[in-house]
C-alpha cells in the first residue's frame, strides 16, 4: 500500500497567501514562499500552489511567485491557475513545478488534458475539480456539479462523469475540492470523495474542510482518498504537519514519517 500524502495548499491572490470560506471573503494571511518553506520543514509530502484569480481575471499565472516558492522547497510542487496551453505548462515546469493542475481550461477544452499528458507524461497532469452539491437531475445524476472560474460559473457538468472522462483523456491525478466544505474546518465531504475515489483508478486528493486531524483520518479511510489537502489548520498554526502526521500514524494510517 502506498503511503497517504499530506499536502498543504497555498491559495495565492495578487502574490499573497490568502484564505476564504466557500470561495468567498478571502483574507490575505502571509507570504507564500515563507509558508512553503515552513511546511516543507515540518514534513509536507507535497505543496500545491493555486493562483486563484488567474482564470477568472483572464490573465496568466504569476510565474515569478511560482519561481520564488519553488526555490524554497525540495518536494513535489503542483501549480495551477490560468494555465490554458501546453506552452503555459512548460513555463510553469521551467519555473520549478513538477505537476500542473488544470481546472477551468480543461473543462472548456478537454483535449488540453491529453496534450499535457503527451507532452510531459500523465504523472504531471492533475485535474483540479471544484464541485458543489446540487439537486440530482438528468444532467447531474450524481448530485454534484462541476463549477469553474474559482467557484463563480456553473456549467451543467456532472462531477462523476467529468472525473471518469478526465482519466480517459490522460489525467494522472484528481484534486477534488468541495466548495461546500471549503474553509469551514468542519470536515471533508466524505460522500463526494468516496464517490469519485471508488470510480476512477488514478489517485484522488481530497480538498476542502480540514479542521482537525480526525478529519484527515476519516477522508483517508472512509473517503478512500489517496491524499489530503490542508490549508486553514496549518495557515492559522492550529496544528503543525508533524502533529497531524503523528496522529495519523498512531491511528494506523500509512504515512511518511521521516523528514
Amino acid at each position: 500500500m502506498l503511503s497517504k500524502r499530506i499536502i498543504p495548499c497555498l491559495d495565492v491572490r495578487d502574490g499573497k497567501l490568502t484564505k476564504g470560506i466557500k470561495f468567498k471573503n478571502n483574507v490575505d494571511i502571509g507570504d507564500p514562499a515563507e509558508a512553503a518553506r515552513q511546511y516543507y520543514e515540518q514534513g509536507a509530502d507535497e505543496i500545491v500552489f493555486y493562483d486563484i484569480t488567474a482564470s477568472s481575471d483572464g490573465r496568466d499565472i504569476m510565474i515569478d511567485v511560482v519561481r520564488r516558492v519553488a526555490e524554497t522547497i525540495f518536494i513535489p510542487f503542483s501549480v495551477g491557475g490560468g494555465i490554458r496551453t501546453v506552452e503555459d505548462m512548460r513555463r510553469v515546469i521551467l519555473a520549478g513545478a513538477e505537476k500542473i493542475s488544470i481546472n477551468s481550461a480543461a473543462v472548456k477544452r478537454p483535449l488540453l488534458i491529453n496534450e499535457g499528458a503527451r507532452a510531459f507524461g500523465k504523472q504531471c497532469i492533475v485535474l483540479g475539480m471544484d464541485v458543489k452539491k446540487v439537486d440530482r437531475s438528468s444532467s447531474i445524476p450524481s448530485g454534484y456539479e462541476v463549477v469553474i472560474h474559482g467557484g463563480r460559473k456553473y456549467i451543467g457538468i456532472d462531477a462523476l462523469w467529468w472525473a471518469k472522462e478526465a482519466e480517459i483523456l490522460g489525467a494522472g491525478e484528481i484534486c477534488l475540492n468541495s466548495i461546500d466544505a471549503d474553509g469551514t474546518q468542519n470536515g471533508y465531504e466524505i460522500e463526494l470523495t468516496r464517490l469519485i475515489s471508488s470510480n476512477v483508478r488514478i489517485p484522488v486528493i481530497a480538498s476542502g474542510g480540514a479542521g482537525k486531524p480526525e478529519h484527515l483520518l476519516y477522508v483517508l479511510s472512509r473517503g478512500k482518498a489517496d491524499a489530503a489537502l490542508i490549508a486553514s489548520m496549518v495557515h492559522y498554526r492550529t496544528y503543525t504537519i508533524s502533529e497531524i502526521k503523528t496522529y495519523l500514524h498512531e491511528h494506523s494510517v500509512k504515512i511518511r514519517m521521516e523528514w
